[in-house]
């Protein structure tokens, strides 16, 4: 079955840390960009961080910055997002999907998302 599933989340309080993992099945996760998302109630999607599929280019929104670490095994294939810091405005569901690069704009294969709650 071809699909990709995000794990990892769950409730934090702030200043904690969480590891959200993007597994790919049933396709090579190693031909793709991997871009993380998040989406807070009433807010709209936006990009957390996204890396390329030979780890040579990394990028992060400015707001997680020095926080999140993006990587990829891709033996394993799966894509990783270590967040640390976290912070109340961080709660979202957060999602993974597929490009060709980073930012292309169209996504191959796109996961259900994990809620992330960050919270005393």
């Amino acid at each position: 079955q071809v699909q990709l599933v995000e794990s990892g989340g769950g409730l934090v309080q702030p200043g904690g840390s969480l590891r959200l993992s993007c597994a790919a099945s049933g396709f090579p996760l190693d031909r793709y960009a991997v871009q993380w998302f998040r989406q807070a109630p009433g807010k709209e999607r936006e990009g957390v961080s996204c890396i390329s599929s030979d780890k040579s280019k990394i990028y992060y929104a400015d707001d997680v910055k020095g926080r999140f670490t993006i990587s990829r095994d891709n033996a394993k294939n799966t894509v990783y997002l270590q967040m640390n810091g976290l912070k109340a405005e961080d709660s979202a569901v957060y999602s993974c999907a597929t490009e060709p690069w980073c930012y292309y704009g169209e996504y191959d294969y796109e996961g259900r998302g994990t809620q992330v709650t960050v919270s005393a």
